[in-house]
């Protein structure tokens, strides 16, 4: 039987509601993204271009360190990965999340909450963070 895993980062609290909703009609394990540093209200405002998120999404190679790993990763056969678009595409942290495992063979299937931007190229953005694992058309929740 497969073993499915829903991971999302949320800011606002808007993709840990789609996240939790997912997690169980998919009747899968749920798992927070969180970044060490956790954003502040002043780190998340995009309109101040010196701000943390503005910084790390001008720095397409910007990688955020995460609090803790998903355990026994392997056991999952697909993951839904789940996240606010930012600046059009998921947020780095998405890539940290997805670059500390060998996800080769795994299905992703990622998902986001906006509040007015569309999916954009946001899993064209985050493939090579996941090399060899298998992608699902990404879609807003």
């Amino acid at each position: 039987m497969s073993k499915k895993l829903v991971a999302y980062f949320s800011a606002s609290g808007v993709t840990k509601r789609a996240a939790e909703r997912l997690a169980k009609q998919e009747d899968a394990d749920l798992f927070e993204i969180r970044p060490v540093q956790p954003y502040t209200d002043a780190d998340l405002n995009w309109m101040d271009k010196k701000s943390r998120s503005s910084l790390e999404m001008n720095d397409k190679s910007s990688r955020v360190e995460i609090a803790e790993k998903v355990q026994n990763m392997n056991q999952y056969d697909e993951i839904f990965v789940g996240f606010p678009i930012w600046w059009g595409v998921a947020p780095h942290i998405i890539n940290s999340f997805l670059e500390q495992y060998d996800l080769s063979g795994k299905t992703i299937s990622p998902f986001a909450t906006s509040g007015g931007s569309g999916y954009g190229r946001s899993t064209e953005e985050l493939k090579d963070s996941a090399p060899g694992a298998v992608w699902n058309k990404g879609r807003m929740l």
